[in-house]
């Protein structure tokens, strides 16, 4: 079996259309892009070099990992969504690193902590534990498995609280 080893780096102005492509590629519906181009477009929630792409050997991105704003209570965090993969490239691991990407890219500068609701078999092989054993929780009901939190820094205690995603996230 060979194993692919990915390069990933921030999204540039050059890959917006590229991002909006492999969203659209990878749902059902253009719901993920949409988030992403508001996201974009929302000063409060985007911060530059926390969009990453994994790209092929042409630089083409093939996957995609966004963070952005948000805040559990009153403390800053970074909300992980949506991350997506073209289906020719989905179970090559280009979605896992773009992912290990964003998160080492949050860290280095100088977050704290990402939450993120998504499959709960998946994303703690990146560190996630299920949100609620460290009392965090949304406004709205979802399973609670699905809420997952990470500290960037092992032994930082994650804050306790609501979170607030950023406007265009709806809740």
């Amino acid at each position: 079996m060979s194993t692919t080893i990915w390069t990933t780096r921030p999204e540039t102005a050059a890959d917006a259309d590229a991002v909006r492509a492999i969203n659209l590629a990878a749902f059902d519906t253009p719901g993920e892009a949409d988030l992403v181009d508001a996201l974009r477009a929302d000063p409060t929630a985007w911060i530059d070099g926390l969009s990453l792409v994994t790209v092929d050997e042409a630089d083409r991105p093939v996957g995609h990992a966004l963070l952005t704003r948000c805040h559990i209570d009153g403390t800053p965090a970074l909300c992980l969504a949506p991350c997506a993969v073209l289906p020719s490239h989905q179970r090559t691991g280009a979605g896992a690193a773009a992912i290990r990407a964003a998160l080492r890219a949050a860290a280095a500068e100088g977050e704290r902590y990402v939450v993120v609701l998504g499959h709960p078999t998946y994303y703690p092989r990146f560190g996630f534990e299920r949100a609620s054993e460290h009392g965090i929780k949304l406004s709205v009901e979802v399973p609670d498995e699905a809420l997952m939190a990470l500290a960037l820094t092992p032994g930082d205690p994650l804050p306790s609280g609501l979170v607030r995603y950023a406007a265009a996230f709806g809740i």
